[in-house]
């Protein structure tokens, strides 16, 4: 059962969790978190060049590294797996963020059981990425989300009770209607008298969903992703939530977990139901472009460091779905490229929060000013992360967001030249004022936060990052640095996903 490569992103984690639970010492719980971190790198970068060797031989199936083994017949529910480029940038992304996320929890209380836990969420996201079984993905979708109640309210911060309850029921809300969602495409998933099935391959190949039906299951499948993905109106557990979580536990949350939304809403709902997919997408494109514009201006009037850069994420989010809804190759290579680039780059905010909270025990930028001075190095870690988010040349974030504008405008014009209205167009030019607005709320907090004279004449005495916070940062900032520099590499391993033989399959003409 375990020949397939694939089920040793789960088996890592679970052997981790079997080791943290043998641990005796604080010594030993960092080790087993930071081995099994780099395990699983390692297993992320070997699968990525396999990848590539058997996609330059000219193997073009949908997905690579396929298995299934029954789990439980009456249901068909099989563990079924596999991958393709999308879902390998996702393992390599979730591998990094466990990794730094390690070293941005060294010094976390209780750390045995905040580890257990932390793992856990962490199992629960590499066994959705590598599911291609319905039934299976909602599982692991659970097991990810489940952990995130105790995370918060233990080892959380601030109104942490009221952030872990609201940010669970919403999130629990969010997996009813998904599955509801999952349930109707599995009994609509095989033709008249065909063995009805969860695999997500089988579903597209038979194309059995019917048109009214596909009215019906798509909003409920959207939907359900879309509230992890901080959807407007359904984002408002994503401030409180990140305003409370500890460090690693924003870092994986808003690096990660809100991943699986958009990567949900691509490979579940647009995959399988197309046809509604198309014609519901006026009502998405509305809800995501409101997340973009209407999270970039909550950041601006935010004095909390944590709410700003979950506003942020909220803006981030929605051009991913916004950008999903597209429908053309451009666009939704620039989703997947903003899901890395803001994986990255929230997880190296959320990192650096935590450490200069730890140090000037605050996070309203009133009561801070010119840390520069003090920390240097957290200093311009804040600045390259801010930077990043505002799209400076160089950086993920510039080769992220003018991807999925050069594929919206594309696809904008295309409505306006066929007569088909001017929705797609309006909403692309709305995204890129956003990005404007991006820059003045990074700008100020970076002017207030580290530029002028110090605020309070205790902070004189705090010390600069220590080396595990070092290493932390530096994997961020090189991840988000090799984006930038070079986005041919990510592009083509992303585009080996949108070849015409598979979107054939699903009948969307890209």
């Amino acid at each position: 059962m375990f020949s397939n490569i694939l089920i040793y992103f789960v088996i890592i984690p679970l052997v981790m969790l079997a080791g943290l639970a043998l641990c005796r010492n604080v010594k030993q719980i960092r080790s087993v978190a930071v081995v099994g971190s780099l395990c699983l790198i390692g297993l992320s970068v070997w699968l990525l060049c396999d990848y590539l060797s058997l996609r330059a031989a000219g193997i073009d199936a949908p997905m690579l590294y396929t298995g299934s083994w029954m789990w439980f017949e009456p249901l068909n529910i099989h563990l079924a797996v596999g991958v393709d480029g999308i879902s390998i940038a996702m393992l390599l992304l979730s591998s990094i963020i466990v990794f730094a996320g390690s070293f941005a929890s060294w010094k976390i209380e209780e750390p045995k059981a905040f580890f257990l836990w932390l793992i856990l969420l962490s199992t629960g996201v590499f066994g959705f990425f590598i599911s291609i079984d319905l039934f299976t993905m909602f599982m692991f979708y659970e097991v990810a989300l489940i952990p995130m109640y105790l995370l918060i309210g233990v080892w959380g911060s601030g109104n942490k009770n009221y952030s872990a309850m609201k940010l669970t029921l919403m999130l629990m809300g969010g997996s009813a209607f998904l599955m509801l969602g999952l349930i109707g495409i599995y009994y609509h998933s095989a033709p008249e008298g065909g063995q009805l099935t969860w695999n997500i391959l089988e579903i597209a190949q038979n194309a059995s969903i019917s048109e009214g039906w596909q009215y019906f299951l798509f909003p409920m499948t959207f939907v359900g992703f879309g509230v992890l993905g901080a959807m407007f109106p359904f984002h408002t557990w994503s401030p409180d939530g990140h305003a409370s979580a500890p460090t690693a536990v924003s870092m994986l949350h808003a690096g990660v977990l809100m991943k699986l939304g958009g990567y949900g809403c691509f490979r579940v709902a647009i995959y399988l139901m197309p046809f509604a997919a198309n014609e519901l997408a006026w009502i998405f494109l509305t809800l995501t472009g409101i997340s973009v514009v209407y999270g970039a201006f909550s950041a601006c009037v935010q004095t909390d460091l944590k709410y700003i850069n979950a506003y942020s994420s909220v803006s981030h989010c929605g051009m991913v779905l916004f950008a999903i809804l597209m429908f053309n190759t451009t666009a939704m290579s620039g989703a997947i490229m903003q899901m890395l680039s803001h994986g990255l780059m929230t997880a190296l905010f959320f990192a650096l929060i935590g450490m200069i909270y730890g140090r000037t025990h605050t996070r309203d930028i009133r009561q801070m000013g010119g840390l520069l001075k003090i920390m240097p190095y957290l200093g311009v870690c804040y600045v390259i992360a801010g930077m990043a988010s505002l799209g400076l040349p160089g950086l993920s974030g510039f080769v992220a967001e003018m991807t999925i504008f050069v594929g919206s405008f594309k696809a904008g014009m295309h409505d306006l030249l066929n007569g088909a209205g001017a929705l797609r167009i309006a909403f692309t030019v709305a995204a890129c004022c956003a990005i404007v607005i991006t820059a003045v709320y990074i700008l100020r907090v970076v002017g207030k936060l580290l530029q002028g004279p110090v605020y309070d004449e205790h902070h004189l005495t705090l010390t600069d990052a220590t080396w595990w916070e070092r290493l932390s940062t530096v994997t961020l900032i090189v991840c988000v640095a090799a984006i930038g520099c070079f986005p041919n590499f990510f592009i083509k391993l992303i585009e080996t996903t949108f070849s015409p033989e598979i979107f054939k399959v699903i009948g969307l003409n890209l």
